[in-house]
């Protein structure tokens, strides 16, 4: 009997890694969405390079047109999966699919939906997170839940450490859950939309320091926007600097926030205690 026959909408690390299960697990991928490959952003495995060595068909739109809707149409999927697709993909696509449409978000839904969710969870010093699979309907990251798969965030987590635990959880979801989705209809469980919490696009500006913050929420910022991502940026004697990685100290010298304590180590006085920076440009 032959399997669902299914469309992958699908990016970055997560995009990768559920695809490779996929394929994997023998599942009738019959084409795969994604984006052209951009040589600054290297940092994960190539969804289109991994969707071209297994023959899958791929198709790389910088934006949903309606010679894609007709497309896809054509091709019939069975069951639609993105998973880190950077568009939110139209109610028209996801009705092509009758065995329905599905998406893997980077966070424990409810919690954290829209964007950029392992940076928001470190920023905010989160202990958890996970990868949530759901629904797709109107609303982004609203559908009922599939399946959901909890991550623990550790103090000494950062936005790339976390960024492969989050991916890791996502192709552990999809493992255990494809055969539900093949077997349709999939059981969901309706989200408590009261406590869901939505955060927005973060621009390379949201990395500013504003060292009147305590020592630890300076530390979460520096390590969610570290690389791959833009940095956190600080002003130190008229110069601009990007610092990559620091470690609160559990000490408080009493300068006024800002005020460089030492530079061998490179010591930082904050609002709360003092931050040792440990690489920075």
């Amino acid at each position: 009997m032959a399997r669902s026959k299914i469309i992958f909408f699908g990016f970055s690390m997560a995009g990768a890694e559920v695809l490779r299960e996929l394929i994997s697990g023998g599942a009738n991928v019959a084409a795969v969405y994604t984006y052209e490959d951009n040589p600054a952003e290297n940092w994960f495995e190539s969804v289109k390079k991994i969707a071209v060595e297994n023959k899958i068909p791929v198709f790389t739109p910088e934006k949903i047109e309606r010679a894609d809707i007709e497309n896809i149409g054509r091709i019939g999927p069975e069951i639609i999966l993105s998973v880190y697709y950077r568009s939110l993909l139209p109610d028209e696509i996801l009705k092509l699919a009758p065995r329905g449409a599905y998406n893997i978000h980077g966070s424990y839904l409810p919690k954290y939906s829209g964007r950029a969710p392992v940076t928001w969870v470190l920023v905010n010093g989160e202990k958890y997170t996970g990868a949530t699979l759901h629904y797709m309907v109107a609303k982004a990251d609203a559908g009922d839940i599939v399946d959901q798969e909890k991550v623990e965030i550790k103090f000494e987590d950062d936005a790339f450490t976390l960024t492969k635990k989050v991916s890791a959880a996502a192709r552990a979801v999809i493992k255990r859950s494809l055969k539900k989705l093949e077997n349709w209809p999939a059981e969901g469980a309706p989200q408590t939309m009261a406590q869901s919490t939505y955060f927005g696009r973060r621009t390379p500006e949201d990395g500013r320091i504003d060292w009147s913050w305590d020592e630890i929420k300076i530390y979460n910022l520096i390590r969610a926007v570290t690389k791959p991502f833009p940095g956190a940026f600080a002003e130190a004697e008229g110069k601009k600097i990007l610092i990559w990685k620091a470690k609160p100290l559990d000490k408080k010298s009493g300068a006024p926030a800002g005020t460089i304590i030492s530079r061998k180590p490179f010591i930082v006085a904050t609002g709360g205690k003092d931050l040792e920076i440990l690489e920075f440009e």
